[in-house]
């Protein structure tokens, strides 16, 4: 019973080591972010037309604060979606991105970064928005790359953390 207590509380610890020295490993600063985005299903836009899909370059702002509770950049909530399950690993990231409001449903976030400099994540998305007066079934499934570019952030804004079930 002794070595199993030992046991778990040396696994314990080893987890809290291990997360703590994948996140040091982020910079904080200022990222390139390249995204494209592909509709599995597309709602329409008024008028009948479907939302295209697209690439979409930006520049972002990962704070340390992000880092340490993520690990990772984030997709954009705009206060209605929040991040749950969350499960730190050496080298990456899972969790949950569950959504409520205008667009409703849940996506897998993966994140991963193979250096200090370089990361890529996928969310593929389930769920319902709201178009007009109905609310129609969609799933998209965006996949970033992000590059570290400088410890400034200059006059980037970092975004809104999302809340964290966990």
């Amino acid at each position: 019973m002794g070595r199993l207590r030992i046991g778990i509380t040396l696994s314990f610890c080893l987890s809290l080591v291990t997360i703590a020295a994948s996140s040091e490993t982020r910079k904080a600063g200022l990222w390139e972010l390249t995204t494209t985005m592909t509709w599995q299903r597309s709602p329409s836009r008024p008028g009948g037309e479907p939302v295209k899909p697209g690439r979409h370059t930006s520049q972002v702002c990962l704070t340390r604060e992000m880092i340490d509770k993520f690990g990772a950049l984030l997709p954009q909530s705009r206060g209605q979606c929040n991040i749950v399950n969350k499960e730190m690993k050496p080298g990456g990231m899972t969790a949950d991105y569950v959504c409520s409001g205008e667009m409703t449903g849940k996506g897998l976030l993966e994140s991963t970064w193979s250096d200090a400099e370089h990361s890529s994540s996928k969310v593929h998305f389930f769920g319902t928005i709201q178009a007009g007066a109905l609310r129609k079934q969609i799933e998209w499934t965006t996949q970033s790359t992000s590059v570290f570019k400088s410890a400034s952030c200059g006059n980037i804004v970092p975004q809104a953390l999302p809340s964290d079930g966990n």
